[in-house]
């Protein structure tokens, strides 16, 4: 049987917290003292600002200055992250000092990831002295005030979600020589597997693939640089103060080197290097010591009258009596451009391990894609010798090239061709770095072809996208994987197929008896071993019982628990409103609800819980003006690492010679992201702040800062 090819060509296969203290009047020094640091642990590359010129054709500094010709120098920018884990929640708080080393007045402009499933509350400018706190707003009507403070000259920042798990941040205003601090603050929980509990911090956001026709996305202004010629940029400090609430085991960092640290009531967890470019995600996972793992996890919160919940527990799965049922998988692999370099490698290697693990009376596919499309079979064949030979030659020889058009193959994978219920298992395996601008597409393909297909969605690379990997799972009634090193693809994949040969428990049912609520999700996910269930819910009262049930591996399954039983917590009440705001966007998806009625759940949640989306923004404004009225202001859109692994030429350069790529030629349109900043606690802080004191004095005795034409070691 020969491949089945749609579009053009064939495929394309070749041989080859305590929340730090501010003290306004230490903030200038110590944002001067952060971006010190930051330069001198650097690159050690010297900058200069430049007279009016187009930008360098490939990576590099400068940027053209937004409705004209001239263009200026990227603002400093110093970031820091500090993230306070207790027991199932997180709470992150993001802190960048940027620096104006031009001679104009700039508007900076940034893209930045942040944990998909997050609640972002908090904003804070520090000017100087003065410390300006945001309000959430409509977004249009925040988008209104921030436009016009801008054009009245005044200090500014406004905070835009672009999606869940995207964020835009804008400066207004910045002054020749000055150095401005936003601050961004969010909630997010802590996700646990197979007894693992892992926090990941996104640090770039990969740039998107946009489909022919579609409409240019938010974040496709900023510019991505060359990792050969212009080195990593946008260096990060991040700490962890982990209170897990139970005896820690392994903690463990596999995408950094990090020094762990006891301190009161849990550890400490920094980069060992004191700072690490942001071109991929920060994952910390840690374990519970051996037979200390609680099996049930409530917390409570009590915030304006209203108490809520959070619960996770891991049911009590027993082994598999008997031997697992037969199953039809399907593979699919994007091959696209931007999976070219270590990505690939990761998918191509973990494709293969899924194929050596195939058991007889297994019936299995290969589909791959980019900006086209080949099924390898006809159909599901067996997994015999000569299929599997065929297969593995047809994955060795692909190479990543085109766009990532992922619906049609989304599509494919999920199309079934058999009319009896043989009692065999449907799964489809998608493995992608998820680079796409039409999230929304490829939820649409899944909703409406699942069928009886479970689909496992395998995060590809140093920067998958989450959000789409963690939804279209959801959607489909499986799990996200993350692969984020070819070392990491045999565990990875092992603990994949583990979860694909699990019994898995189904129609599970949350009750809560003795008092009312309103639970997120509505609609609780299937369970496979050792993925815990987590529940959020708004409640009456702590006199009821939350009840948890359903089937395993065809026997009944329940568990009790009172929430008089449950410990303090922190930010669930945000959790609850995030969940219902994602509740809302999936019933959106089902067409279980219209545009307009989605739309407003999550301008009232929004609202009523202070947190952005997609129909709110958070602006800070200073009152006074700062810019004169006759100066004009320029834009400056940061410039971004490209994440680790990927391939800048094969990526961006593509275009002339194939006539297709991941993200536009024009530099101006190359998608990137920036990295999150959090602030540090007491010591740390006090440190930075004296060393800012310092390196204050140290300037001042220099003579200070030169304006105009000049060049900064950086």
């Amino acid at each position: 049987m020969s491949a089945q090819d749609v579009g053009a060509p064939k495929p394309r296969v070749a041989s080859g917290a305590r929340r730090a203290r501010w003290f306004p009047i230490l903030c200038e020094a110590f944002a001067l003292g952060l971006l010190l640091l930051v330069a001198l642990a650097g690159t050690g590359r010297a900058a200069e600002v430049a007279e009016p010129a187009a930008p360098p054709a490939s990576g590099g500094l400068i940027m053209r200055a937004k409705g004209g010709d001239q263009v200026v120098e990227a603002v400093r920018l110093g970031t820091d992250i500090d993230m306070t884990v207790s027991g199932l929640t997180v709470r992150g708080r993001v802190t960048q000092a940027f620096r104006n080393d031009t001679g104009h007045w700039v508007e900076a402009v940034y893209v930045y990831p942040l944990p998909q499933d997050g609640a972002v509350d908090t904003l804070k400018m520090v000017v100087g002295k003065k410390v300006i706190v945001g309000e959430i707003k409509k977004r249009a009507e925040a988008q209104a005030i921030y436009e016009a403070a801008k054009a009245q000259g005044k200090k500014a920042a406004l905070v835009e979600q672009n999606r869940p798990n995207m964020f835009t941040n804008a400066v207004a205003n910045v002054a020749p020589g000055e150095t401005v601090l936003v601050q961004i603050e969010y909630q997010a929980p802590i996700a646990v597997s197979a007894g693992e509990y892992s926090l990941r911090m996104p640090l770039v956001v990969a740039p998107r693939y946009i489909s022919p026709g579609t409409a240019p996305t938010p974040e496709g202004r900023a510019k991505i640089v060359d990792p050969k010629v212009a080195g990593a940029i946008n260096p990060v400090t991040l700490t962890v103060h982990l209170r897990a609430g139970f005896p820690l085991g392994a903690v463990a960092s596999a995408t950094h080197t990090v020094d762990v640290r006891d301190e009161k009531g849990g550890k400490t967890i920094t980069l060992a290097k004191g700072q690490a470019p942001a071109d991929r995600d920060f994952v910390l996972t840690w374990k519970p010591v051996p037979l200390a793992a609680p099996s049930v996890a409530l917390f409570r919160e009590k915030v304006a009258g209203a108490q809520y919940v959070l619960a996770q527990v891991t049911p009590p799965i027993a082994a598999r009596g008997g031997p697992p049922p037969a199953r039809d998988i399907v593979f699919v692999i994007d091959n696209s451009g931007s999976m070219g370099g270590e990505s690939m490698r990761q998918a191509k290697a973990g494709l293969l391990y899924g194929l050596s693990n195939l058991k007889p009376g297994d019936r299995f596919n290969v589909v791959r894609f980019d900006d086209t499309l080949t099924v390898l079979f006809e159909g599901s064949v067996a997994a015999d010798a000569a299929n599997l030979t065929r297969a593995r030659k047809f994955v060795s020889g692909l190479e990543a090239t085109g766009g990532t058009e992922m619906v049609p193959a989304m599509a494919a994978a999920l199309r079934d061709d058999s009319e009896r219920d043989d009692g065999r298992v449907r799964q489809v395996v998608f493995m992608t770095d998820g680079a796409i601008g039409d999230e929304q597409g490829l939820f649409d393909a899944i909703t409406a072809g699942r069928g009886r297909s479970k689909v496992f969605m395998v995060g590809i690379g140093s920067a998958p996208n989450s959000y789409l990997m963690s939804r279209a799972a959801e959607l489909g009634r499986g799990t996200f994987t993350h692969i984020g090193s070819t070392d990491g693809v045999e565990e990875s994949m092992r603990a994949l197929f583990d979860k694909l040969e699990s019994p898995v428990a189904t129609n599970l049912v949350a009750r809560f008896e003795g008092t009312t609520s309103d639970a997120a999700p509505a609609v609780l996910p299937d369970l496979y071993r050792g993925e815990p269930v987590t529940l959020a819910a708004r409640v009456e009262d702590l006199d009821g019982v939350l009840t948890l049930s359903g089937v395993i591996d065809g026997r009944p399954w329940q568990t009790r628990i009172r929430l008089r039983d449950a410990e303090a917590g922190k930010g669930i009440s945000k959790l609850w409103a995030r969940r219902k705001i994602t509740d809302a966007e999936v019933a959106r998806s089902l067409a279980q609800i219209t545009e307009d009625e989605a739309d407003a759940r999550v301008l009232k949640l929004g609202l009523d819980h202070g947190l952005v989306t997609s129909q709110t923004s958070l602006v800070a404004v200073d009152k006074t003006p700062a810019r004169p009225a006759d100066t004009p202001l320029l834009r400056s859109d940061l410039p971004l690492n490209l994440p680790t692994g990927w391939d800048f030429d094969a990526l961006f350069n593509r275009k002339a010679a194939n006539g297709n790529a991941d993200a536009p030629a024009d530099p101006e349109q190359q998608v990137a992201q920036l990295d999150l900043p959090q602030t540090a606690t007491d010591a740390p802080m006090l440190i930075l702040t004296g060393l800012g004191l310092m390196a204050l004095a140290l300037m001042l005795g220099a003579g200070g800062w030169a304006l105009g034409r000049r060049k900064v070691t950086t």
